[in-house]
């Protein structure tokens, strides 16, 4: 009996032990594809943060372009040009529109509503007067019926008052069909929601849900859900089915990612694994007693860790290998242990030809010892995860921009064991992005200095020549009876004439310090640091001259009958002069110029010759 009750009391909890552990298995599956859909979903969360911030890039550099240059016709044809341009190069872009104070579309026909008297994004930019982008609830364009976002920046007129919005959209079908590499599951699905519950996306059946409203779900209810990221199991209402899943927050915008996996279809694996080894222990347990059952046991632990380890290898490949992005995993001695097929893409080199050479080998010598730092910091264990942007040799021996997502992968015991990059070309990102700083500063009429540009180079120049005790000097010029020369040339062969003297004036800028700039219609400003007056005024004389000897017929200038310039100079020392600021040298260069207007024009006056300032402004 004694023995009786042992053998069955060691069978029963050999029983009870494997009922435990296939439990156990099951919460592991369940817990794996939480950790699995947060990844998805962290991964779509950031694609939908960097669309929209792609967006919002361009969206600025128009604003800025209108804010400084005006809406007049050849300003919007100009930036309709550019934003067509824009809009092939970028899949993502489903349309870029310009619309005024008034409602009235700028650049293009209304491709979101036909009205904006309803519009939330143009009450909101008309009534607010922050700058911030503002991302507006998923609409349907009359234009093709396409659902798309919308993201729009204010822009303001000089006074500072509303001058419209400049609108970008992204559609929803791009998001959709961007869902689709995600092969996460036979019946899994990615939706991207706005904050109230809106569908704005959603892989599989985008066309059959998007702009259906999920904000009756406990997602969106239940306040212990309202966190910036979670695990969630529920029944979809929009399907039926039991699913667990994982959803995301966007901590910059108004979006919310949810990524699915059916739970039945889950399980189902497990479930009949789960059967044929409790079978198995049970033959086992029948045949051989308390020894065969724990040496089985032992070898179903082995084989589970085996199983557990080979799909986590073989769904990252999955992900790695159908991402346009190139993903390499860094071991400990910095060198790539794995390189996804990508990689002929981003950098030139098969995978096979990178596996096994240093990581950093390609990075650009000055960009190298960032990256070197926040490699060391991630194999210290003191950052999780880390974004760089770094230059990067491309086997043809050119030069590519890269952006690289970096995060540590762990040991069960919690140690570093090594690091997983995704790495991204944004070649064409970084050129766009230097265009557009070029425009800010640079007047697009005679490739000159802007008045901005003028006005900042200035505050430099002053702060320099205070600090070095040096001189500054500032050379005002305009062109005599311009507004004559238009209205009896007419506008376009007074831009020309505008484009000789800039020409004539750029090419005095000898010294890497000194700034020609346009500082408004037919004036010109010249910076001339660590000048002297007799300096600046054997600079001014030249350009004077120049201008003259470039003969340009001016049938209305009756002293020459050609187009003249006249010049005001001034020189200071700022270390000499506490009470004075930048605006003194450009009083005093402009009385100059007045004095030489008032002395017949065509001429150059120094302010020390002016006899007596006079405070009233120069007019033609």
């Amino acid at each position: 009996m004694r023995a009786a009750a042992f053998v069955v009391l060691t069978c029963a909890t050999i029983l009870g032990v494997s009922g435990w552990r296939e439990w156990a298995a099951r919460d592991a599956v369940l817990k794996g594809a939480e950790t699995e859909m947060a990844n998805v979903a962290r991964s779509l969360t950031q694609h939908a943060e960097d669309s929209l911030d792609l967006l919002d890039s361009g969206v600025v550099g128009v604003v800025s372009r209108l804010e400084m240059d005006g809406t007049d016709p050849a300003t919007i044809a100009k930036l309709r040009t550019l934003l067509e341009a824009r809009k092939k190069a970028m899949e993502r872009v489903h349309s870029l529109a310009i619309i005024d104070d008034q409602g009235n579309w700028l650049t293009s026909p209304g491709t979101i509503s036909s009205t904006l008297s309803d519009d939330a994004f143009f009450r909101h930019h008309q009534l607010s007067p922050k700058r911030e982008p503002y991302v507006g609830r998923p609409v349907k364009s009359l234009l093709d019926g396409e659902w798309v976002v919308t993201l729009s920046r204010r822009f303001n007129k000089p006074d500072g008052s509303f001058g419209g919005v400049v609108l970008a959209a992204i559609s929803s079908k791009y998001l959709s069909h961007f869902y689709e590499q995600f092969e996460i599951g036979r019946n899994s699905s990615v939706a991207l929601m706005y904050a109230d519950g809106l569908i704005i996306a959603r892989n599989p059946g985008n066309d059959k849900f998007v702009g259906r409203s999920v904000a009756d779900t406990p997602m969106f209810r239940d306040a212990n859900l309202q966190k910036s990221a979670g695990a969630y199991h529920f029944k979809s209402p929009l399907d039926g089915a039991e699913r667990v899943s994982f959803f995301k927050r966007s901590s910059r915008y108004p979006l919310v990612l949810l990524a699915t996996v059916d739970r039945a279809e889950l399980l189902a694996p497990w479930r009949a694994a789960a059967i044929s080894r409790m079978l198995y222990v049970l033959a086992l347990v029948m045949l051989i007693g308390v020894i065969g059952a724990v040496l089985v046991r032992q070898l179903q632990r082995g084989q589970r860790m085996a199983a557990a380890l080979v799909e986590k290898e073989a769904h990252f490949r999955l992900l790695a290998e159908g991402s346009s992005d190139m993903v390499t995993r860094i071991g400990l001695d910095e060198k790539l242990r794995y390189v996804s097929p990508s990689s002929v893409r981003v950098v030139g080199w098969r995978a096979n030809q990178l596996i096994g050479t240093p990581a950093l080998a390609g990075i650009h010598a000055e960009d190298r010892p960032q990256v070197q730092a926040i490699v060391d910091a991630l194999k210290r264990g003191e950052k999780d995860e880390a974004r760089i942007t770094y230059r990067n040799t491309h086997r043809t021996n050119t030069e590519v921009w890269l952006e690289s997502t970096m995060r540590v992968t762990r040991q069960e015991n919690g140690n570093v064991d090594g690091v997983v990059a995704i790495s991204r070309d944004i070649t064409e990102q970084k050129k766009l992005e230097t265009r557009l700083e070029t425009l800010a500063i640079e007047d697009s009429l005679t490739g000159l200095a802007n008045r901005r540009r003028f006005d900042e180079r200035l505050k430099e120049e002053w702060a320099r020549a205070y600090r070095d005790r040096s001189s500054l000097a500032l050379l005002m010029i305009d062109v005599d009876h311009f507004k004559a020369y238009n209205d009896e040339y007419g506008h376009p062969a007074g831009d020309a004439c505008l484009r000789v003297v800039a020409k004539v004036i750029a090419a005095e800028m000898q010294r890497a310090g000194d700034l020609a700039a346009r500082y408004g219609g037919e004036e010109f400003a010249m910076l001339l640091p660590n000048t002297d007056a007799t300096g600046c005024a054997r600079i001014g004389e030249r350009i004077r001259r120049a201008i003259r000897e470039a003969s340009l017929v001016h049938s209305s200038n009756h002293a020459s009958g050609r187009v003249t310039a006249s010049l005001g100079g001034a020189v200071c020392r700022p270390a000499l002069e506490r009470s004075a600021g930048v605006g003194s040298l450009v009083e005093a260069a402009d009385q100059a110029l007045y004095a030489a207007k008032e002395g017949g024009r065509d001429r150059l006056m120094m302010s020390v010759e002016v006899a007596s300032l006079l405070p009233k402004a120069v007019g033609e």
